[in-house]
């Protein structure tokens, strides 16, 4: 009995065997699972079948029934399997954020010149001092001394009431005791504006730390003695550049400073007061003959007093003058005394400026004897010398001239205005102008027709140089204006506010290429206004 029901057992085992299983695999764990009980198996219990067998004695019941839990518990058949493998837990998602360590990984040289970009563009402060919060690479490189080579200083509370601005001054010192030796051994440009207490202190800290200084600029300051700038003089070989303008500086001590620069000086910024003819008559005595700027202007409290300048004299005593700046300044050639002799000029000169929101004194004969010997003249700025004449401008001996500007501001209504003569220095100048301003002249419609059309000639091919026209308030028509923007394909500034010729919606001011190609295609459009 017992031996047919194991046939019938292993025959069903055998015709169902658990995939990839050997079927002696299979029957061999099916039978070490079986539990004897004497005369016959009992129960059988399986995840597949369930067999309840006769002839189980009441002793073995228990027995039987913890066999079928066991079976319960056992795995199914077949080949044990492998446990299974725990899955990689996946990195983390990358932080969207900037890394914060990227800046320590920037060489410093590349850095250095990075800091170096910003610096030319916007000036070492504030940039400089917050860059050197960042991390330790940057404030390495911030902290490197050729990058402070332009600093501008100027007190927090300027402005402020006494007490106030005289602190903040006294703060910003205590600081600038650390920063110059620290950081301000290569500076080359010092620019200080409003010191009204403590400019002495500053100025001698620069004269101990800052041996390569080259330029200085006093804007609003007050309290420089004679001791100061001769002290900044010795201390400071490379000094070759004084601007004082708007500053309260004594004679004295810009005569003293000139005297021991001496042939080094190249610059000099003056404003006008009744001091100013002392620290001339130190660059007339040859004092400095290397000066190749001098600037004189006036300043908030206009001086009405003539400057009588000796021109011949200036032209010896600054025989390398490159720049002439007489702004908004009234002034005329002091008189050369009965036998005129014509000066030595100024052979390297490039600018002459004598621009003056004010009718001066400025004439043919003062303009002549300032440049007759001036070959070089690239830029010419007569805006307010209503005296001039274009049979002046004709007799000059420059050939090259870029920049004209003629422009009458505000004063052509209360003046007689010359009618004719504008063809005379637009055909000299045809070739070379870049720019010209004849803003309020009161030439008449054909004088300026004429004198436009000499921008219309091709010169051997070429176009005219000239990129910016300035016609405001001027009797231009609009076939003088379209026939000179055609012919000057570079026009990029044309101004052609208040001119009563011109149909209404054109009297404006022109700026860039595609504004100028407009005006000319609404003037080739538009009907001919009447006479």
């Amino acid at each position: 009995m017992a031996s047919r029901v194991a046939r019938r057992v292993r025959r069903r085992v055998r015709g169902a065997p658990p995939a990839g299983a050997r079927a002696r695999s299979a029957e061999d764990w099916w039978w070490d699972r079986l539990a004897p009980s004497g005369s016959g198996y009992h129960l059988l219990h399986s995840d597949s079948m369930l067999l309840v067998l006769p002839d189980a004695g009441p002793a073995r019941a228990r027995a039987h029934r913890r066999a079928a839990r066991r079976a319960q518990r056992l795995p199914p058949p077949g080949p044990r399997a492998a446990p299974p493998k725990a899955k990689p837990r996946s990195a983390p998602a990358p932080q969207q954020g900037p890394d914060p360590g990227w800046g320590d990984r920037i060489p410093l040289e590349i850095l250095l010149q990075i800091f170096g970009l910003l610096v030319a563009a916007d000036g070492p402060m504030p940039f400089l001092g917050r860059a050197a919060r960042v991390c330790r690479r940057w404030h390495e490189a911030a902290s490197q001394p050729a990058l402070w080579h332009t600093v501008t200083l100027s007190p927090p509370l300027a402005g402020r009431p006494t007490k106030g601005g005289a602190k903040a001054e006294k703060k910003l010192l205590a600081s600038l005791e650390w920063l110059m030796p620290n950081r301000f051994s290569q500076l080359q440009r010092l620019t200080l504006i409003h010191w009204k207490y403590q400019v002495q202190p500053v100025l001698k800290l620069v004269s101990e730390s800052c041996p390569r200084l080259t330029f200085l600029k006093l804007s609003d300051c007050h309290g420089v003695t004679p001791s100061t700038l001769i002290m900044l003089a010795r201390a400071c070989p490379q000094l070759h550049s004084l601007d004082i303008q708007h500053s309260m500086v004594e004679s004295m001590a810009v005569v003293n400073f000139l005297e021991e620069v001496g042939p080094r000086m190249r610059r000099l910024w003056l404003t006008y007061s009744s001091q100013t003819t002392a620290i001339l008559g130190t660059l007339l005595g040859s004092c400095c003959p290397q000066l190749q700027l001098l600037e004189v202007s006036t300043g908030i409290n206009r001086n009405n007093t003539p400057l009588q300048l000796p021109v011949e004299a200036l032209q010896k005593g600054c025989p390398q003058l490159q720049v002439l700046r007489l702004l908004n300044l009234m002034w005329l050639p002091k008189p050369s005394g009965r036998v005129a002799t014509p000066g030595p000029g100024f052979p390297s000169l490039e600018e002459l400026c004598l621009a003056g929101s004010t009718c001066n004194f400025v004439s043919d004969e003062a303009l002549g004897r300032l440049l007759c010997g001036s070959p070089h003249l690239r830029l010419l700025d007569l805006r307010g010398c209503a005296r001039i004449t274009p049979a002046g401008l004709r007799d000059l001996p420059c050939r090259e001239l870029e920049q004209l500007h003629l422009g009458l501001y505000g004063m052509s209504d209360r003046l007689t205005l010359a009618k004719e003569g504008s063809p005379l220095f637009t055909q000299k100048w045809c070739h070379s102008l870049r720019e010209l301003d004849l803003s309020g002249q009161g030439f008449s419609e054909k004088d300026l027709e004429q004198a436009l059309a000499a921008f219309s000639g091709t010169l051997g091919g070429s176009h005219p140089a000239l990129c910016s026209l300035n016609l405001r308030g001027t009797r231009v028509t609009p076939s003088t204006v379209s026939s000179v923007v055609s012919s000057c394909p570079g026009l990029l500034y044309l101004n052609l506010e208040s001119c009563r010729c011109l149909p209404r919606g054109l009297k404006r001011a022109y700026r860039g290429p595609e504004e100028v190609q407009w005006c000319l295609e609404q003037l080739l459009t538009s009907p001919p206004s009447p006479s």
